[in-house]
């Protein structure tokens, strides 16, 4: 695709992989106190923070913005302590950066190691969360990275503000502020020729609806990871603690329902549905969820309305939960297979063979067995703040911590070894070109 560029992406670019350089060439004591004197400049920020957030919120409220966006656009004390207690944790992890994850001896005595290293210049483009900028920033620096980042025009304020305090802290141990570029320009064109930087980019991860990840996807020149949707199903098995089963449908669709490992799909095996989903559903109802079901939930609870097959693959970011009984967990599972978005799938069962069936046959990001879906989240798994859940299955699947955002290469370390022992005479290359 021919676009034409500006330059001044590919002039931050440039100025963001030399500053890659100058990351990598810090141990892992140096990365640990770049990454707590982040922290420090986002909480004494604060203020100022919270004031252009109030800015982005103003312009969002008369622009018409509603729902999950504007949920994930607000900042406030709580959300900022939680920005800086993830850049603390990511701070404090084991440092991937040089570790080894494997070790042969060859019968020749050459010594094979796969060592893990920096990407180099990972290139975020989301929108809404003002903290991604942070949580990004301290994910790529942590495992050695410089970060490229362009938030999206409704959080430019916010995004600019937590900049600069990262870009304090980065001047205050003399490196340069270009290790977190922030593309203040949120101009269309500008994404355009990020995509195309081949050259200085190594990798791509979209982060927000599922109209700009494929928006990424369809125009990139450079890796991209993405995941599209989080269509997250709920499977309440036969063998089913019905307490637990509405405790996890609960907490999986309302405790915070426009994020994408929100419940969007309950399945219920007809053998408990009679008795159980009914009341569930009402208590669900009570909660605030608007229920659209097959016919027969909806025999079993006239309060919901008729789902559409739509429905069943839809992500609503809303307090919407589309149901379905199953006659079998082979039907469960069927319906999980047409519908995934490979993101997050939960069994709730005490029937330890079905649930070690789910696992088998489900091959999403996440299986989660007896637990909510609202886990599956870098944070929750003890990876810190995760820079996006992939659901494409390359170097990286599900939640991404600092171990997706390096790479393993070859170490091979000899005394002396070469391939053969006795190399023939080189004859020179002939001057005359065959002709066909």
């Amino acid at each position: 695709m021919t676009t034409h560029s500006s330059g001044y992406v590919r002039d931050l670019a440039t100025r963001a992989r030399a500053a890659s350089l100058a990351i990598a060439g810090l141990d892992d004591a140096g990365r640990a106190a770049l990454l707590s004197a982040m922290a420090d400049a986002v909480d004494a920020g604060r203020a100022g923070i919270l004031e252009a957030n109030a800015a982005d919120m103003e312009r969002a409220h008369a622009n018409g913005t509603t729902g999950a966006m504007l949920d994930r656009l607000k900042l406030d004390d709580a959300r900022i302590d939680g920005i800086v207690a993830a850049i603390r944790e990511v701070a404090a992890l084991p440092d991937p950066v040089g570790q080894v994850t494997r070790r042969d001896t060859r019968p020749n005595g050459l010594v094979v190691e796969k060592v893990r290293i920096p990407l180099g210049l990972v290139a975020m483009i989301y929108e809404a969360r003002p903290n991604v900028t942070a949580d990004a920033a301290a994910l790529c620096l942590r495992a050695g990275n410089a970060v490229l980042l362009r938030g999206g025009s409704e959080a430019r304020e916010s995004n600019i503000a937590i900049a600069r305090c990262l870009h304090r802290a980065l001047a205050a141990h003399g490196l340069p502020a270009e290790a977190v570029a922030l593309v203040e320009d949120t101009a269309r064109e500008h994404v355009l020729e990020l995509l195309q930087l081949s050259d200085l980019v190594d990798l791509a991860i979209p982060r927000g609806g599922e109209r700009l990840i494929r928006f990424v996807a369809e125009n990139a020149r450079v890796p991209v990871i993405k995941h599209y949707k989080g269509v997250c199903h709920l499977y309440v098995d036969r063998a089913a603690d019905p307490a637990l089963a509405l405790k996890l449908a609960i907490d999986g669709k309302l405790s915070r329902p426009g994020v994408c490992n929100s419940l969007e799909t309950m399945l219920v095996h007809a053998d408990i549905a009679e008795g159980w989903l009914p009341n569930a559903l009402a208590e669900m109802q009570a909660r605030g969820a608007e229920i659209r079901g097959c016919e027969r939930t909806r025999a079993l609870f006239p309060g919901a309305s008729a789902a559409t097959e739509d429905d069943y693959a839809a992500e609503f970011l809303s307090p919407i939960l589309a149901v379905r009984v199953v006659a079998s967990i082979d039907e469960a599972i069927a319906h999980i297979h047409r519908h995934t978005s490979d993101h997050t799938e939960v069994i709730c069962s005490s029937d330890s063979a079905a649930c070690d069936r789910f696992v088998r046959a489900i091959r999403s990001s996440a299986v989660v067995v007896n637990a909510s879906s609202r886990f599956n989240d870098g944070g929750e798994l003890g990876l810190g703040a995760e820079i996006g859940i992939s659901t494409t299955r390359l170097h990286a699947y599900g939640p991404m911590g600092l171990e997706s955002l390096t790479i393993e290469r070859y170490v091979v370390r000899g005394d002396g070894q070469v391939r053969h022992a006795d190399v023939p005479k080189v004859e020179a290359a002939s001057a005359e070109v065959a002709v066909a």
